[in-house]
Formats: structure tokens, sequence, C-alpha cells
């Protein structure tokens, strides 16, 4: 019978593959290394957190925004179906606006256009040369004459050329509702809201339009 194994020396005469290492004394430098990546996994972790309860909020917001939350939470699904089977919002974007080869998608964001009707929801485009907005679905209204009733997809296309502002701003009364204001060199004002990544889609707005006048210059 093998005797007990009680320590490393015992281990050593037992198992002469084992190889014990003498502990060496913490130091200062190990205990702050060891401090400032706790501190680090921290930041990380709080980021992470405040990422995810703005997700949840503005998705909230984004269902809120249309007549029936039930409604718009079904049509996000669909949406979503279709952006994979139809291949990415590339193709879908290209098939929508015919856009060239030359231009390029860069962001792809769901929301709302504001419109006398009510709020569409739908999807915002920012590519190398426009953003352009087209609702989920095909929306009603009256052909000429108004004795027939004709199916369309709203649709918005500003050239970065012709697109003087892009404006964040928020409601006084509920600053959980958040709006995009893009105002063209004609002076014509479209506004977007609900949207689920806020933050995202003003950053990048703002500087395509702030590199394309600057490129422009």
């Amino acid at each position: 019978m093998q005797p007990a194994v009680t320590g490393w020396a015992a281990a050593t005469e037992a198992d002469p593959y084992s190889m014990p290492s003498a502990v060496q004394p913490s130091s200062k430098s190990t205990k702050e290394a060891v401090k400032n990546a706790l501190s680090r996994w921290g930041r990380k972790v709080g980021e992470a957190t405040r990422k995810a309860e703005d997700l949840s909020r503005n998705t909230w917001q984004h269902l809120r925004t249309a007549p029936s939350i039930t409604e718009a939470a079904v049509g996000r699904i669909a949406q979503g179906t279709k952006v994979l089977a139809e291949g990415g919002h590339d193709k879908i974007f290209r098939q929508a606006f015919s856009a060239p080869p030359d231009e390029q998608l860069r962001k792809s964001y769901a929301c709302y256009l504001s419109t006398s009707a009510g709020p569409v929801m739908g999807i915002l485009y920012l590519s190398t040369a426009r953003v352009a907005f087209c609702s989920d679905n095909p929306l009603s209204y009256e052909a000429a004459g108004g004795d027939a009733t004709e199916w369309s997809y709203y649709k918005v296309a500003i050239p970065l050329h012709r697109l003087r502002t892009a404006s964040a701003s928020a409601s006084k009364v509920n600053p959980a509702e958040k709006f995009i204001q893009l105002v063209s060199l004609d002076k014509h004002e479209f506004w977007f809201m609900g949207f689920v990544n806020y933050d995202s889609a003003v950053v990048h707005l703002q500087e395509a339009l702030s590199g394309f006048h600057n490129l422009h210059a």
C-alpha cells in the first residue's frame, strides 16, 4: 500500500514528476497590478451595464412610439426576418434606393419618421452618399382622382451634399423621447424618433455630415 501524501515533500518522494515550488511573498507591485486589473474590469462591467440599460430603455421607447406596442413588436420581428431572408440591410438598401456599386452603406437604424399622419416605422440608412429612410411596410394613399386606394413604401432620401444639419434633441416633458432633426439646404425638415440605438445614430450622422462638408470645403 502506498503511503498517504501529506505534503509536497511526500509527494516528491512518491512521484518523481511532481515539481514543488516555493511561494514568493506578495509584493506591492503585484497588489497594485491586481487592484488596477479589478478597477478596469469594474469599469467595463459598469459600461456594459449602462449600454444594456440604454438599449432596454430605447427598445421600450421604440415600441411605445407606435400606436400599438404589440403591432410594433410583431413588425420589428417581421422586419428582422426579412433582413435575414434577403441577405442583410445592404441588399435591401440597394434594392430600395437603386444605389450604385460605388455607394457603400455605413449604418442602418430602426426608428420612426414623424409625418402629418403619425409616426412611420422603418429603417434609417446612412451611406457614403446620402441619408435615406424606408418604411417597413407599404402605406395606403389615395390615387389621383381619389377613386382608388394604392399602396407604396414611404421613402425619403437626402444626399449628403444637400444636408445642412443633423441635430439631437429630447422632449422637455419626457426626456426618454429623443429625436434627430435633419434639415436640408433648402430648409426641408425631417424628424426621426424612437431609435433603438439613438446615441450611435447621432454620432455617426454628425460625423458623416461633418466629414463630408470638410472633404468638400
